[in-house]
């Protein structure tokens, strides 16, 4: 058995997951119109002390144009071009409902200093830099100490007032198949409740990246499923079972990057292909049976050892 304490992950790593992109971004975002002229863009940057803005068209995103494109445009004598012909068409985007681990990803990627964020119906409703990913986190930070201060308290000796010779806590969650809007609300809801009943924070964040990252593939790849996890004072056990078309090879599926997601599915920022990679990183014991055309059952085994839960006023 591994030591618990071998699998690291920090507070912010965590919130990276729980959190939805739309929790940082800022929401007034001065924008301009594609017919608009680049003698006009020059204005708005000048007025908002910006340097560069989205291009939207019947409050749909269609582009974004920057300080390079007005410097090129000067250059050339074109300032009453308009900002259509001179902006970038197709820009990369964030949705609002992505976990910021998405945004993280790609600010890490492409070295952007912004990105605009769009709902599903690729309307602007937003704008994120990693000062308000920062920030964000920071806030949750505050806000989830004083929120559940009262809840750990009442149930973080939950074990010790039990007498019995052995005890488990098991809790349920149904995950329903193409429901991007609520993934993720199973490992956040068990997170909270481990965290009430006083289970150390690393032992947390493993459980909430392990279980977030198993939900997700049941809501992409299946027909629905449910998460169960059983709670012990030395381990948590965590079962994943879907309905679906099962994994044809669990080796190939297990190695970093590799996705069956179709095109549809990536472009709602959704498999990358490092879901159960992300998993085996997380547990101590992970054991993966999968039958084509019946569906998958995943177990993830953490263990406490070592690892003291926390007080009431820890």
């Amino acid at each position: 058995m591994q030591p618990a304490n071998a699998k690291e992950i920090t507070k912010l790593q965590e919130l990276t997951y729980e959190l939805k992109v739309e929790a940082a971004m800022t929401r007034n975002v001065a924008t301009i119109s594609p017919t608009a002229t680049m003698a006009e863009f020059r204005e708005v940057l000048r007025a908002n002390r910006i340097s560069g803005t989205p291009v939207v068209e019947n409050g749909k995103m269609v582009g974004i144009v920057s300080i390079e494109d007005l410097i090129k445009a000067l250059a050339a004598g074109e300032l009453n071009a308009m900002v259509g012909e001179k902006m970038t068409s197709k820009p990369a985007t964030l949705y609002a409902d992505e976990p910021l681990m998405q945004a993280v990803s790609k600010f890490s990627q492409l070295r952007f200093g912004r990105f605009p964020v769009i709902n599903r119906q690729g309307e602007l409703i937003g704008m994120i830099t990693q000062g308000d990913i920062m920030r964000a986190m920071l806030k949750r930070l505050e806000v989830d100490y004083r929120e559940e201060e009262i809840h750990r308290y009442r149930a973080s000796h939950i074990f010790e007032d039990i007498l019995a010779d052995d005890v488990a806590l098991v809790f349920g969650y149904r995950v329903a198949a193409r429901d991007f809007a609520r993934a993720g609300e199973a490992s956040s809801g068990l997170k909270k409740t481990l965290g009430r009943l006083g289970i150390h924070p690393q032992i947390i964040r493993r459980v909430a990246v392990a279980t977030y990252e198993a939900e997700i593939n049941v809501v992409v790849y299946t027909d629905g499923g449910e998460i169960v996890a059983e709670v012990r004072p030395d381990r948590i056990r965590i079962e994943v079972m879907d309905k679906g078309p099962g994994i044809p090879d669990i080796e190939q599926a297990m190695q970093p990057g590799f996705s069956t997601a179709p095109d549809w599915v990536r472009e709602l920022g959704f498999g990358a292909g490092m879901g159960l990679p992300n998993i085996k990183s997380c547990a101590d014991e992970m054991d993966l049976k999968s039958t084509v055309g019946v569906g998958t059952h995943l177990t993830i085994i953490i263990y406490c050892d070592g690892l003291q839960k926390t007080g009431s006023g820890s």
